[in-house]
């Protein structure tokens, strides 16, 4: 393996490491209430959506797979906390949206969560490192973008 193709791996398994402990810590965190974190995933990237969404669209934005994707969408509905939507220009599509309810429930869940990430993002780093990661990761998915 080249020294180049070395670096990057190197860097992934860095990249994976540090989601897999952080991802654990805010799983453990007691804040979650009545939504699991991957429902929380769910209703975090509805509000990051202008509008209505595809669930194509959704499933791009989550980890999880299409059909669990599927149902975690379907439980979501029947509580209350996403709808579904009719698209105006085209009937056979339909998008989702969040509720009231799953708008305040994203809300209360997502202030706790994002001290959380604040308080774990910034343990050992400087605010300059902040923005060198971000500029990194959004370097990596827009390269990944281009190549989708």
């Amino acid at each position: 393996m080249s020294g180049k193709a070395r670096l990057a791996n190197d860097a992934w398994e860095s990249l994976l490491t540090v989601h897999a402990t952080f991802m654990k810590s805010f799983a453990a965190a007691p804040i979650w209430g009545e939504v699991s974190m991957k429902e929380y995933d769910v209703l975090y990237a509805l509000t990051k959506a202008d509008a209505p969404v595809r669930i194509t669209d959704l499933h791009r934005r989550v980890l999880l797979s299409q059909p669990a994707l599927s149902r975690m969408v379907d439980r979501l509905v029947v509580r209350g906390l996403v709808e579904r939507c009719e698209d105006a220009g085209d009937r056979r599509v339909v998008r989702l949206a969040l509720t009231a309810e799953g708008r305040n429930q994203q809300r209360e869940v997502g202030r706790a969560h994002a001290r959380d990430v604040a308080a774990a993002m910034t343990a050992e780093v400087t605010d300059a490192d902040l923005e060198e990661l971000q500029r990194i990761t959004r370097a990596l998915v827009s390269s990944q973008e281009k190549t989708s």
